[in-house]
């Protein structure tokens, strides 16, 4: 059998069977430090599929790095088939200053596909689409809440994309919700070249958690192992399927005060139901925030000080409170039952 011809990314080139580490420089800072886009390659001996997985395209979303590094540790990616590109800070500006955004205050995700001659968020989009984007089949982009709000773990695919859902399903989040993709954003720019890109959203801006962090790290394990690269022995398939929701709506606070929340993300919910609760620091006025249709609390606020028309919970519909509330149940158990999540996967 021949064997396969190296990769080639930036200045690198990854032999078969081997990993490497990178470099792929983006500029200077104004101190003249360089910074650069790291890359970690894992090229597999025998031909596959090419999957990028990105993570800190905003610079506070921690969970996604967190994510990346216990993958990059996983046992199961041994033996695997085609290539793996993993950046597990594509936003290094924004992750040195715990910002969601670079310097200019531009957001990266409203960037691509970028330029080589634009802004800095437009050079950094540009490098990222040719020197990865372009080198690769499919790409899985993790994401979390911005800080102060929290998402529960969810997988986002256009209404319309056959082929997403079925990568959606293989990777078995809870939910899956169907939106459009953003202008400017990553999933759009890799889609208009005939990428798609699964969009994993979970956990809150520059915190840890560990529920989403795991669901994360198997989903993406579970897509390598649907796409043949990975054996995946130790990988179970998701207990049912995810529950899919069509539409969503964010609740705002109908007054300014100190909000306390009586759900929590993943919560499923009734129309009617009381959700939480906004008061005046004097405690003279309470004002309840109402579901206005059955749903699931996909993302929710989690400081407790609000100003009128803050966003305070993303109820997304379904069509059976019932069901809905089984496939967490399952979500949940499976995740508490797995035998992949020991202490040498995770230090």
């Amino acid at each position: 059998m021949p064997m396969r011809p190296s990769f080639a990314i930036g200045k690198e080139k990854v032999r078969p069977g081997t990993r490497m580490t990178a470099e792929l420089p983006v500029s200077s800072l104004s101190d003249h430090t360089p910074v650069t886009m790291s890359a970690h390659v894992i090229h597999g001996k025998l031909d596959g599929r090419v999957v990028f997985v990105s993570a800190g395209i905003h610079g506070d979303e921690v969970i996604g790095m967190e994510i990346v590094r216990r993958l990059l540790k996983s046992s199961a990616l041994r033996g695997m088939r085609g290539t793996l590109i993993v950046v597990p800070i594509v936003n290094s500006f924004g992750f040195i200053n715990r910002s969601r955004y670079l310097p200019d205050r531009r957001d990266l995700n409203r960037s691509f596909p970028g330029s080589e001659e634009g802004s800095l968020a437009a050079r950094l989009a540009n490098l990222f689409m040719s020197e990865v984007v372009s080198r690769a089949d499919l790409g899985i982009d993790l994401h979390s809440a911005a800080v102060h709000r929290t998402n529960y773990p969810q997988v986002r695919v256009s209404h319309d994309d056959v082929h997403m859902h079925e990568m959606a399903n293989a990777f078995g989040a809870p939910i899956v919700m169907q939106s459009a993709a953003r202008e400017g954003s990553l999933r759009q720019a890799a889609a208009a070249l005939g990428k798609p890109v699964l969009l994993y959203e979970a956990g809150e801006g520059l915190r840890f958690d560990e529920v989403s962090v795991r669901v994360g790290q198997v989903g993406i394990l579970r897509l390598l192992k649907s796409l043949g690269m990975i054996s995946g022995r130790r990988v179970a398939a998701p207990r049912g399927m995810p529950q899919l929701c069509g539409s969503s709506k964010w609740l705002r606070a109908p007054i300014g005060g100190l909000f306390r929340s009586l759900k929590s993300d993943g919560d499923s919910v009734y129309k009617g139901d009381i959700l939480g609760v906004v008061s005046d620091p004097f405690g003279e006025t309470d004002c309840e925030i109402i579901a206005p249709f059955d749903g699931i609390i996909v993302g929710r606020a989690v400081l407790p000080v609000t100003n009128e028309g803050d966003a305070v919970f993303h109820l997304a519909r379904v069509q059976s409170v019932e069901k809905a509330e089984d496939a967490m149940d399952n979500h949940l158990s499976q995740l508490n039952d797995d035998p992949m999540f020991d202490e040498d996967e995770i230090i």
